[in-house]
């Protein structure tokens, strides 16, 4: 078992900037980057809204520049996956991956959320290329174009009125014959001279050659299956933080987000938490930064504060 002073679970955004924070305290992290090195940034083939950066850049290389700065100041990458964890008798902390196993003074937990899929043919295909999980980060790319949009909830019919921004028109696909948005936000949309809707519907695959072309739609009512033209689908079905491992160790909401106070503190003192593990709400590569900063920097103070109690670790 190895000893370690901070081990950082998760490689998004939160992770990497948490790890190049307590590297630059001489902490010595240990970031154990899970099946995805950089997250979900690590999959989109643009970021044009991260600061610093005025021509944009890829999400591979944004997270392939924030991996260089984090490695230069002293961390170390651990490419394995997290299966276990043990919080339950304190610093220092049980951390067991396929590979290996840590005992760490202090954890910052920064593992993300997925996007729910419709798990449909075309769709894994033409992430980056048509398919898109956030309109915020996306949205600007289908300006003038025709785009649907999957889901009837909140956060559907909020990312529908906002690409209204930039895209010709926009049809929101809904397998029920009502919204299940607030009803203030189904009037913002039912005003909306660009937004229509295709009620009682799925989609059943993703068409495309490079790019998007369009979705092959099944009315579940009629079960009648027909293709319909699009240059873009926007799917806002949900989010599923990747908290199963923390289970009756970190409390979580309702829907599975670990929740912190306003220090990024967890339930259990010494556990921290940044980026979309704790956040559903923003989702964005910039509050994602912020909040793993400010993670690592309570972390590092946890530290201090301890600093008689920590474990002794093996030299260098």
């Amino acid at each position: 078992m190895k000893k370690e002073r901070v081990v950082i679970i998760g490689s998004g955004p939160a992770g990497m900037t948490a790890a190049l924070y307590t590297a630059r305290a001489q902490l010595n992290p240990i970031l154990i980057a899970g099946n995805q090195l950089g997250g979900q940034v690590a999959i989109t083939s643009e970021v044009e809204n991260y600061p610093g950066f005025p021509d944009g850049l890829t999400g591979p290389e944004l997270v392939e520049r924030m991996q260089q700065q984090a490695e230069r100041f002293g961390t170390t990458i651990v490419y394995d996956v997290v299966t276990e964890v043990d919080f339950s008798n304190g610093s220092p902390f049980r951390v067991k991956t396929q590979g290996d196993e840590y005992l760490a003074d202090a954890v910052i937990v920064t593992i993300g959320a997925e996007p729910r899929e419709l798990h449909v043919p075309g769709e894994r295909e033409y992430i980056g290329r048509g398919v898109s999980y956030c309109g915020t980060c996306d949205g600007f790319f289908f300006r003038g174009k025709d785009i649907v949009v999957v889901g009837g909830g909140d956060s559907a019919v909020e990312e529908a009125i906002f690409l209204t921004k930039f895209a010709n028109s926009v049809k929101i696909i809904h397998r029920r014959d009502e919204l299940r948005a607030g009803v203030a936000l189904q009037n913002r949309a039912f005003n909306n001279e660009k937004i229509s809707f295709i009620w009682d519907t799925v989609v059943e695959e993703v068409l495309g050659d490079e790019s998007v072309t369009g979705v092959r739609l099944r009315n579940v009512k009629t079960d009648e299956v027909y293709e319909h033209p699009t240059d873009g689908v926007f799917i806002f079905i949900g989010h599923d933080p990747n908290s199963a491992i923390f289970k009756g160790q970190l409390s979580t909401d309702e829907a599975g987000y670990v929740i912190t106070d306003q220090l990024y503190r967890t339930n259990v003192e010494g556990v921290f938490a940044a980026g979309e593990i704790q956040d559903n709400i923003f989702r964005q590569v910039a509050t994602s930064v912020g909040q793993g900063c400010a993670a690592a920097m309570t972390a590092i103070n946890w530290l201090q504060e301890h600093e008689t109690e920590l474990q002794e670790l093996e030299p260098a």
